[in-house]
């Protein structure tokens, strides 16, 4: 076993799946955390056979809206103290707008996807954070910075506020919590089917750099966060994004 733990919701593919892989590179055992057993365990597997490390990443099959199911995060973790917690888990989900009854449905599935699994996960697991050094990752969207996706886009403006309170809370303890802030990346579920020729094209011609992001773009920057040369950057929204939005 390592010496250093890392848990990563939404694990299983894209994103996570990048973020889990470096992180169990760099040396972290990963728990990988969601709520599909098959997708999760490809990829525990796969990540942990290329390493060549047996166990190096494993799965945790928990819905983190559900406060009932923490306990089984908490439970694979053990009594090991918790280096990086990164809170990946959510997307957009659609949904009826054209009643009241409807936008309330939809507003509140965002919110429970990218808010409170984000929050439940970090409260459970906050007992356990090494102290002095842990690390929280929040993984945000452009869309928190520029709109355009009304209640995911909500969704991730709060997880930057929630972010501000909780560096200022664990600062004194030496813990650190960042945000990135990822812009259009391919290779992931995000998009599912929604995505066209001509939106993929558009994405692109809004970067600066002339490509869409990688999940391993975003990896690279969470790897840093999580790592030992982050200890004096907290309380920071770090923009992953081709340079589609600037920084302010």
């Amino acid at each position: 076993m390592g010496e250093r733990v890392a848990v990563v919701s939404g694990g299983g593919t894209g994103i996570g799946a990048a973020v889990a892989r470096v992180l169990a590179t760099d040396g972290f055992d990963v728990l990988v955390v969601g709520r599909r057993e098959d997708v999760l365990k490809a990829a525990a597997d796969r990540i942990s056979w290329d390493l060549a490390r047996p166990g190096a990443v494993r799965p945790v099959v928990a819905d983190l809206t559900d406060p009932e199911q923490l306990t089984r995060v908490v439970e694979a973790v053990g009594d090991r103290p918790v280096d990086a917690v990164v809170n990946n888990a959510g997307g957009y989900l659609g949904g009826d707008s054209g009643t009241l009854a409807g936008v309330a449905a939809q507003w509140r599935a965002n919110l429970d996807a990218n808010v409170l699994t984000a929050v439940l996960l970090t409260e459970a697991l906050r007992p356990r954070l090494r102290r002095p050094g842990g690390r929280v990752v929040l993984v945000s969207s452009i869309a928190a910075q520029r709109g355009g996706g009304g209640p995911y886009s909500a969704a991730k403006a709060a997880l930057h506020g929630w972010a501000y309170d909780l560096a200022a809370q664990l600062g004194p303890e030496q813990i650190t919590v960042n945000v990135v802030s990822p812009g259009y990346v391919t290779d992931t579920e995000f998009f599912g089917d929604r995505m066209t020729p001509e939106g993929h094209a558009k994405r692109v011609a809004a970067t600066l750099v002339g490509r869409a992001g990688t999940p391993d773009d975003i990896a690279e920057a969470v790897r840093y966060l999580a790592g030992p040369a982050a200890g004096y950057v907290t309380g920071q929204v770090l923009g992953v994004n081709g340079g589609s939005v600037l920084g302010r």
